[in-house]
């Protein structure tokens, strides 16, 4: 087999695997939702859509939720970053990485927690009655979503934020101060403007992780939001309802004009700096009552932030916590209702999300030789197609799962392939497959093709040279892409809820839903809640460890040559 054809079969087995799992599940959902039930083509239900006045309520709060979400988060890291880069404090760091620890716990976890610190009766609000007469209404209703969703979702904002403020040329800043512009006005006029494709990228994932997600509104109880809505027809009118791929093809439409419109909005202008040829923002100290300001809202912010980790713990201990602004006791009972009752959800996620990382790791990294190493036309589509899936719902990719695969049995029996774990696996992998690709490009990037080149001088084969010169100098980024693909599936809820058809195949974030949907289920759950927490957290400081120590490792034989020979 020559090298070509080699190449040319790995490229046509991935573009199968993205065809079939992706493209195939998205266009019948499309084709359902502009198809009668003979077949043809109609927009009869959008008009029926558009007709109840349940939907467009539920499509203006989706617009709503995901709108506000983002300018809160917005309100929230935009002076974080700002602080934390522009000025010199103690803390910086520290206040940097806690303040990315939302990621690290899912929303819809960390959703029951606020409402019992933030809740009408919770906590904070108990304490306000007691001691000023009043409450704040934070947790009601599509508020309680927009706090969760903004306290979860703004280190995004934070992270694109940060690289950019640090990129920008600090002589564009002291030419700004020559010409007059102080305080308010420069940062208005040249600092943000100058880090504005951070914040838009920022803001645009935001937006869109709001708008699909399903989990925080139903632990919440606000149904009548699009997520919430297409999974309560498809599961209770049926999975030949229209409506579900009506409101499918709207979240997908919306999830890409969301990201069509940050693209438009960075469009013909020129965000490009002489940072490498000079330096960055430069550091100022800050006054008294300046530093009084600052050290106020940091602290703030990570109240707000840490809020949710704290109530899920206490949660997790607790006896009983009831109209108390503490548990009236402390118990171990939870973490041993769940390690006795529930280790099958976590021996399921844990073999659902290894599975679904390997698989990552293997389309990642032959996408990324293809794309990168070969000369077979139209390869950057299979780039393309797999980081498409980065802009569709897991709840849509579940649905097309359903109505796809319906009527399919596995190969030599009965049982039908859509009540079987397989499924979740597949949803899991691509849903997480261009975060794995990212890594394994990144990581084949930076092998030197004149390493293979010497390899194949010296009389090794293409599979030899891939084997033993490529694979090992990528494995840092491969399992850098295993653990991010990881973590990420370990707390997915949408796609799992919709595919999930008994109790045995539940993963831990499907057990965790369960268990919060009754009072007395709220301890056990907020201690599975923990060991998700914990988990995603490991595998979040094992990704970091690993990217940290390939790049010093590479560094290490650039500057000892003769320690890699």
């Amino acid at each position: 087999m020559t090298p070509r054809i080699g190449s040319l079969l790995a490229a046509l087995a991935t573009l199968t695997f993205l065809i079939l799992f992706l493209v195939l599940p998205v266009a019948t959902v499309f084709r359902h939702a502009f198809s009668d039930a003979d077949g043809s083509l109609t927009l009869g239900h959008f008009a029926v859509f558009l007709g109840q006045p349940l939907m467009l309520e539920s499509f203006y709060n989706s617009l709503y939720v995901a709108v506000a979400s983002a300018l809160a988060a917005s309100c929230i890291a935009v002076p974080l970053a700002y602080l934390t880069i522009r000025y010199e404090f103690r803390g910086a760091t520290l206040i940097q990485t806690l303040g990315v620890l939302p990621l690290v716990m899912p929303p819809f976890v960390g959703a029951a927690a606020l409402r019992l610190i933030w809740g009408r009766t919770g906590s904070v609000n108990l304490l306000l009655d007691d001691a000023f007469g009043f409450t704040i209404p934070v947790m009601e209703g599509l508020n309680g979503v927009i706090f969760v969703e903004a306290l979860h979702y703004f280190p995004f904002i934070l992270l694109n934020l940060t690289v950019a403020l640090r990129n920008i040329d600090g002589a564009m800043e002291e030419a700004a101060l020559n010409l007059g512009a102080r305080g308010w006005r420069l940062f208005r006029r040249v600092v943000f403007p100058l880090a504005l494709p951070g914040f838009v990228a920022g803001v645009a994932l935001v937006f869109v992780k709001v708008f699909d997600d399903l989990g925080t509104p139903l632990v919440l109880g606000v149904t009548n939001m699009l997520a919430p809505q297409a999974y309560l027809r498809m599961t209770q009118v049926g999975i030949d309802d229209p409506a579900g791929y009506v409101i499918s093809v709207m979240m997908i439409a919306f999830s890409i004009l969301a990201l069509w419109l940050s693209s438009r909005v960075l469009k013909g202008r020129d965000y490009t700096t002489l940072q490498k040829g000079g330096t960055s923002l430069a550091r100022r100290h800050l006054s008294s009552w300046e530093s009084v300001l600052a050290y106020g809202w940091i602290i703030l912010v990570l109240m707000l932030v840490l809020s949710p980790h704290v109530g899920v713990l206490l949660l997790s201990f607790a006896s009983v916590w009831s109209y108390a602004p503490l548990p009236d006791g402390y118990t171990l009972a939870h973490y041993a209702s769940v390690f006795e009752n529930s280790t099958g959800m976590i021996t399921n996620t844990l073999f659902y999300c290894s599975l679904a990382a390997g698989i990552d790791v293997v389309l990642g990294t032959t996408i990324a030789y293809v794309i990168l190493r070969t000369r077979l036309p139209a390869r950057q589509w299979l780039d393309w197609i797999a980081s498409a899936a980065l802009a569709i719902p897991g709840l849509v990719l579940a649905i097309g799962y359903l109505r796809t695969f319906r009527g399919i049995t596995v190969p030599g029996t009965e049982i039908a392939v859509t009540s079987t774990w397989v499924l979740i696996v597949i949803a899991y992998a691509v849903r997480r497959l261009p975060y794995a690709l990212r890594s394994c490009v990144a990581a084949l990037q930076q092998v030197a093709i004149s390493l293979e080149e010497a390899a194949h001088s010296l009389g090794a084969g293409r599979l030899s040279t891939i084997r033993r010169i490529v694979i090992p100098l990528m494995t840092g980024g491969m399992l850098a892409g295993f653990v991010t693909s990881f973590i990420t599936a370990a707390v997915e809820l949408s796609a799992t809820m919709m595919l999930v058809t008994r109790e045995s195949q539940a993963p831990m974030s499907y057990g965790i839903y369960l268990y919060m949907q009754s009072t007395s289920g709220r301890g056990p759950g907020a201690a599975l809640g923990v060991l998700a927490v914990v988990a995603v957290a490991l595998g979040t400081y094992a990704s970091h460890w690993l990217v940290a120590r390939q790049s010093a490792d590479r560094q290490t034989r650039r500057t000892n040559p003769e320690i890699g020979g």
